[in-house]
């Protein structure tokens, strides 16, 4: 479990502008992330030997060798997981890293979510969705809201969960989104602007939504001795993991409709890493819904299940609180680019250059992806 434990680091992010149009194409949105992440980490297009493009975009290895001139790519892979493939894809490249077969692996995102394919879209088209077309399409269910709300419904249901417990999720990364001049939404929010916000798919209310948002996001895994030389300070990947969930082609024919693949993967991933939770001092959590935040942190483990409610309310989750969580915004806020800008948003952290958001002593961070039907993806990382 310890073996991949500080063998690999994070050496360079970079991020595009996030708008609601962006006027580029997605491959120009992950070039630009791409380049401003090389230039990051100090390197140059030509020290890339490894690249995992987001796989559900139709962006492949060889766009990168074409736009960006690498001349010896010796590793390529993609992580078809949805919102988990980021932090999935540090798992693989990772992994590669490791066994030697690459140097500095590239991992970018980009997507024109607002002016171009939206989630659903793409969602209804993808191969984990064919038992969901089949069976629960034809009686309404159809875009990832109604998909999901079964899942709050029944753990409202069983644990007694409200809407104002989602709602301090969705108010708190609002808060922090207006510290950050590179996130979409500036207003702020209320609980009650929340509570008055219309009904998506029961008990999903607008703000309980994440947004559709244009941009790019890369991040380059480097092997720990390289990363030494570059130019910012290596931060460290201590533990990493995937979980897939039960009956994953169908969240409504699960024996428990509460329990992500999140929950597969954090023993794993804190096992690894050999820490507690304790020891976590921010948590960037995938959150394309508020109900989805709250059940990846019982699944986490920062609470036992049924507890999420509680957990996330009376400012535990802010920046001062016990667990500060989505500093940047989020997708619910800030932009939704497949969890990358999660990625990015806790090296900056750890880095401790995250501006007005920035989490005092910030050592030891958690990050998150959550994908489709209930992939999970956990990453701990620190300086």
């Amino acid at each position: 479990m310890t073996s991949l434990m500080d063998k690999c680091a994070v050496t360079g992010i970079g991020e595009t502008a996030y708008t609601k149009n962006s006027g580029k194409s997605v491959v120009a949105l992950q070039m630009e992330a791409s380049l401003k992440a090389i230039a990051d980490a100090g390197l140059k297009p030509t020290d890339i030997d490894g690249v995992i493009p987001y796989g559900s975009l139709e962006v492949v290895a060889e766009e990168f060798i074409t736009n960006l001139g690498l001349q010896d790519l010796r590793f390529s892979a993609v992580t078809p997981l949805g919102g988990a493939s980021a932090v999935a894809a540090i798992q693989a490249a990772v992994s590669a890293l490791v066994a030697g077969v690459a140097n500095h692996v590239l991992i970018p995102i980009g997507r024109n979510g607002s002016s171009g394919e939206r989630i659903g879209a793409r969602a209804a088209a993808m191969p984990q969705f064919r038992t969901v077309g089949e069976y629960e399409m034809p009686s309404g269910n159809i875009a990832p809201p109604q998909l999901y709300a079964h899942m709050a419904r029944r753990h409202m249901e069983m644990y007694g969960t409200t809407s104002r417990q989602l709602a301090e999720i969705a108010v708190t990364v609002r808060s922090n989104a207006i510290l950050n001049d590179n996130a979409v939404m500036q207003k702020p929010m209320t609980i009650e602007d929340h509570q008055n916000s219309r009904m998506i798919s029961d008990p999903l209310r607008l703000f309980d939504c994440c947004l559709e948002s244009d941009g790019g996001a890369a991040v380059i895994i480097s092997r720990a001795e390289q990363a030494r030389d570059l130019a910012q300070r290596p931060i460290y990947i201590m533990g990493v993991a995937e979980g897939h969930p039960d009956s994953p082609s169908t969240i409504t024919q699960r024996p428990d409709m509460t329990t992500l693949g999140t929950a597969k993967a954090a023993p794993r991933a804190f096992g690894m890493a050999g820490v507690s939770h304790k020891d976590i001092d921010v948590a960037e959590i995938y959150d394309c819904f508020t109900y989805i935040v709250m059940c990846q942190l019982e699944d986490l483990g920062f609470c036992k299940k049924g507890e999420g409610g509680d957990f996330v309310s009376n400012g535990r989750i802010a920046l001062d609180g016990e667990l500060p969580i989505n500093t940047h915004g989020g997708l619910l806020s800030q932009s939704h680019i497949i969890g990358m800008n999660h990625v990015c948003e806790l090296v900056k952290q750890l880095r401790g250059n995250a501006g007005k958001a920035q989490v005092a002593n910030a050592e030891i961070g958690l990050v998150t992806g959550y994908g489709d039907m209930g992939d999970g993806a956990v990453a701990i990382m620190r300086n």
